[in-house]
């Protein structure tokens, strides 16, 4: 019990964090037995949102599921069959259906708690792109100085692979370090960092806390994904951990089995696995992105 208190007492500082990422996943979002929406998941979500509005932290909303929900919506579970180009054209016809059903259920839901919510949509091109960085960057202090919850996902409509982020997990460090956040949260489909994959090892142990960034621990990324709808397995994790602990914010990995672990750990709860910053005064945004999909 004591070593317990000790270990949340490491977290008290982040009861004070002011402006807070939260990214959620596909296979989050949705039932899986149907593959639809999960409308009570959601409207957790968002009441745990609101809380912390209402508490006068800045929140955004990296959230994924377009082109999940916009298959569902027409009938397509398989690409297979497809040519490359022609799936690519089918994957971007479905994140429109998706992507407009998904921030009309979102509006609602806020909306029921009085609080109101803006859609960003990005690509690369809106981070690599100097004036497109700078005009993203200002439309996200706009809407946070008027209280608004931007709800931020890629724009999977005219995206393709030469303009990808790629994931959302990616996607989130990218805001974080664009709007100067000082916490990323990433829930997931898994606990936290493992030091191997806890679904086909039983001996992977858990890490509680990564204070650096070093090759062992980047090398416990898989390129794998526990989930048939999201594209973030644990090395996209430590990508987004690369980009926000060296533009000097904290990030945390934990499970969203439960959305409610959101205020869980803003209460200094020993929960997931939290990445301290490590800020790196060279480090350049831009150019990592550039890099890291070629």
């Amino acid at each position: 019990m004591e070593k317990q208190a000790e270990k949340s007492a490491k977290r008290e500082f982040l009861r004070d964090k002011k402006r807070i990422v939260i990214k959620i996943g596909s296979s989050s979002l949705q039932r899986p037995e149907t593959g639809n929406l999960d409308y009570t998941k959601m409207d957790v979500l968002v009441r745990e949102l609101c809380n912390l509005r209402n508490q006068g932290k800045d929140v955004v909303l990296v959230t994924s599921g377009a082109i999940a929900l916009g298959k569902k919506v027409v009938n397509i579970s398989d690409l297979s069959h497809y040519e490359e180009d022609q799936a690519t054209a089918v994957k971007q016809a479905c994140a429109a259906i998706g992507q407009a059903r998904l921030m009309m259920t979102y509006q609602k839901i806020f909306a029921e708690y009085n609080q109101v919510a803006a859609q960003i949509l990005m690509t690369r091109n809106t981070v690599v792109d100097t004036l497109n960085r700078y005009n993203a960057k200002n439309t996200f202090r706009e809407l946070l100085n008027l209280g608004v919850i931007p709800i931020v996902n890629e724009n999977d409509t005219v995206a393709t692979h030469e303009i990808q982020i790629g994931d959302n997990d990616t996607l989130s460090a990218v805001v974080a370090a664009m709007i100067d956040a000082d916490l990323l949260i990433l829930l997931s489909d898994i606990d936290g960092l493992y030091s191997d994959d806890p679904r086909s090892n039983p001996d992977a142990t858990f890490i509680e806390e990564v204070e650096h960034l070093t090759d062992d621990i980047l090398s416990m990324g898989k390129q794998t994904t526990g989930s048939t709808s999201g594209t973030g397995g644990m090395n996209t994790k430590l990508t987004a951990a690369q980009i926000a602990t060296k533009s000097g914010i904290d990030m945390l990995i934990a499970n969203s089995k439960d959305v409610k672990v959101i205020h869980r750990l803003l209460s200094a709860r020993n929960i997931g696995t939290l990445f301290k910053a490590d800020k790196d005064p060279v480090f350049d945004l831009p150019l990592f992105i550039e890099k890291i999909h070629k």
